[in-house]
């Protein structure tokens, strides 16, 4: 089967489709055969983020219900040969996922060569999320440096660790990453923001990454460019660290203390 990644949270807005669109590029441009799925059944982002709305014809939903195959539906990414994205559904219901529907596509991807499957999940617990999540060999827990946000990441832990196919069928657990999303080290250094310590310690799985706060993100969704595509930016590096960190590379943690400006950078508005 393919490796397949489910990229959550509890809580809305922390980033996880930014995330789930730069995973599946990163894995992409390293060469591998990659899917990315919107399980946001109803909403519907991710095509946003890639930049290939204006092609959407068939969605995950219609080929869940046989209406049209996975070469009808999947969407060739314009950076990435290797990269295919799978839409979501923004007329259906959430209740038209079905488990042996999701379980078909993700076994008819690995049929057609594909290493690794992004699904990207809605927020929260509801059928959508829980989908994404059942059939998961690895899950990015994608959370922001505050305590809401990091207590709703702890719900969506004890629903992997129990509903998923995994561990219903008492196998090996789903891989756990840590990501954590918006962060400032100004601020945790101001006491406005938990550091990445903190969070760590609050959730007990590995770290995997830390991106920066940064404008960065939305200039990319409005260009329809995963983040992980901004040459020369933060953010883009950050994802870079996340993806081969993922294939067991070392890299160092970056972006995550405190330089305090120097005297001129101070006297001429620096922060």
């Amino acid at each position: 089967m393919a490796r397949v990644i489910v990229v959550t949270s509890g809580k809305g807005g922390v980033g996880k489709t930014t995330t789930s669109a730069s995973i599946s590029t990163g894995l992409a441009l390293r060469g591998f055969k990659t899917a990315v799925i919107d399980f946001d059944v109803g909403l519907r982002n991710l095509d946003l983020i890639m930049g290939c709305e204006r092609r959407v014809v068939y969605d995950l939903i219609n080929v869940v219900n046989g209406e049209a195959n996975l070469n009808q539906a999947l969407i060739k990414d314009k950076h990435c040969d290797n990269l295919f994205v799978l839409p979501a559904s923004q007329t259906r219901d959430k209740d038209a996922l079905t488990e042996e529907g999701v379980e078909k596509v993700l076994k008819d991807l690995t049929h057609m060569g594909f290493e690794y499957v992004v699904c990207d999940s809605p927020a929260g617990i509801e059928r959508g999320a829980v989908m994404a999540l059942t059939f998961a060999d690895d899950a990015f827990i994608v959370t922001n440096p505050e305590v809401s946000s990091v207590r709703d990441s702890d719900r969506i832990l004890g629903i992997l660790q129990s509903k998923s196919r995994r561990a219903i069928e008492g196998r090996e657990p789903v891989k756990e990453h840590l990501l954590v999303s918006r962060y400032s080290p100004k601020r945790v250094e101001d006491g406005e923001m938990l550091s990445y310590k903190d969070v760590q310690e609050l959730l007990r799985i590995p770290l995997i990454g830390v991106i920066p706060e940064s404008d960065d993100v939305l200039q990319a969704s409005n260009q329809g460019t995963p983040a992980i595509h901004l040459k020369d930016s933060d953010v883009a590096t950050a994802y870079q660290d996340v993806v081969a960190r993922f294939l067991e590379e070392e890299r160092p943690l970056r972006f995550v203390n405190y330089e305090k400006p120097g005297l001129l950078k101070r006297l001429f508005g620096g922060k």
